[in-house]
């Protein structure tokens, strides 16, 4: 069973620049204003006070969050929690010691991605002429987020054409990874690894959701623009190196693809997140992921990837480091944007059914992570105290929805402290 559901609510910490809002910035004030010789304005007593995090009895936190720690319905559960300001570890069992992430691989994923292509960064797909007269061919580059936009614009520029081809040779790697199960694919949870489809793989009807995915999408992106430009075949081919360029269209920017794939936890988006940082570095996918975060000084220690999405079954990562990620993001590190993209405790996404009644609801950021005997939470959450926290649950041999309620309840326990 894949289950990926969410939550939201209305959001006290705004990452994006660093753990900078956790309070409102005192107005400054008013400088003495003379208007007239017989009359002037008083400054003004200043109405806002800026908020400090307030100090908290750290044993009492720490024998609550242990004691939830240990509830059974987690399984084998390692962890890690540490003040977002300070970077203290405030609660951890066994963090060095990797267990099934499920979904919460995508927040490496994305870590890699921001620090090696940056915040900004667009895919360009490229239409070229063919070999023969009529004919043009798409170069398909990555982008699996093309809409009946994108298509239009292509169409648009191109105009008529003959036979439209498409050229996949950008993804020389599998199309279906070890731990994927192929009825996935019908399920909605995966789609065939080829470097340009229509909404992950959905086609033109369905933007998001765990529809049933395409078995070819990259054929599907062909016949859709062949259908607009008048062409009569489609198939694949490679395109010549200096081939005429006739049509191009970009991606949505990074952190926007992010953010749809951190809100559904789109499996397909993730795995092309993943195959752009591998070539950009030249290597291969995941392991540019793992390479480019221990570049960057993460510990990747113990942590071993056959996916980028979490899909696998055999994806191993430890507490320390996905939580070494949020906190760098939450410290105002090159990765902040990374916190931006994902959900709220019941407003969004995989979390919008999940904090119903719990006092997380609207306070905690997370992402989640499901399979089979598997529950990930792992993200921020601000407390009432105005601390904010980081924090990397995983839950092994667990059944889902005890375990789910589990680590619920643990990060909304953050909030009093």
């Amino acid at each position: 069973m894949k289950v990926w559901t969410w939550v939201t609510g209305a959001v006290a910490l705004v990452a994006v620049g660093g753990v900078a809002g956790f309070g409102v910035v005192a107005q400054r004030e008013l400088a003495e204003l003379t208007v007239a010789p017989a009359y002037s304005l008083p400054a003004a007593a200043p109405v806002l006070e800026p908020a400090t995090p307030e100090a908290v009895d750290a044993g009492a936190r720490y024998d609550t969050v242990a004691a939830l720690a240990a509830d059974p319905a987690l399984g084998t559960f390692h962890a890690r929690i540490s003040d977002a300001v300070t970077g203290e570890t405030v609660f951890e069992t066994q963090p060095d010691q990797p267990l099934r992430p499920a979904s919460s691989t995508k927040l490496l994923t994305g870590a890699a991605a921001i620090v090696e292509l940056g915040a900004t960064d667009t895919i360009t797909t490229e239409v070229v002429r063919g070999a023969n007269e009529g004919e043009v061919v798409i170069k398909a580059a990555g982008d699996v987020w093309m809409n009946a936009d994108a298509i239009d614009d292509l169409a648009r520029q191109i105009g008529h054409a003959d036979a439209v081809y498409i050229d996949t040779s950008a993804w020389p790697g599998e199309t279906m990874l070890p731990g994927w199960n192929p009825v996935d694919i019908d399920a909605g949870f995966i789609a065939p690894l080829e470097p340009a489809m229509l909404n992950g793989g959905r086609g033109l009807e369905a933007e998001s959701g765990d529809v049933p995915r395409s078995h070819t999408p990259a054929l599907d992106v062909a016949q859709a623009v062949a259908d607009r430009v008048g062409a009569a075949t489609t198939g694949f081919t490679t395109a010549g190196p200096d081939a005429e360029v006739v049509a191009t269209v970009e991606s949505p920017d990074l952190v926007t693809r992010l953010r749809a794939t951190m809100k559904d936890s789109d499996n397909v988006m993730a795995e092309a997140i993943g195959r752009e940082v591998a070539l950009h570095r030249g290597s291969t996918s995941p392991q540019a992921t793992l390479d480019a975060l221990s570049e960057r000084g993460f510990n990747t220690a113990g942590t071993s990837l056959t996916d980028s999405s979490g899909l696998s079954t055999l994806n191993l990562i430890t507490p320390s480091l996905l939580n070494d990620v949020l906190l760098s993001a939450a410290q105002g590190g090159d990765i902040a944007p990374l916190l931006d993209a994902l959900p709220v405790a019941h407003g969004e996404g995989t979390l919008q059914d999940r904090y119903v009644e719990l006092p997380g609801r609207g306070w905690v950021r997370a992402k989640t992570g499901t399979l089979d005997n598997t529950s990930a939470l792992a993200g921020t959450v601000t407390s009432t105290r105005g601390n904010v926290y980081t924090f990397a649950l995983l839950s092994n041999d667990s059944e889902i929805l005890p375990a789910r309620r589990a680590l619920d309840t643990l990060a909304s326990a953050l909030r009093d402290f």
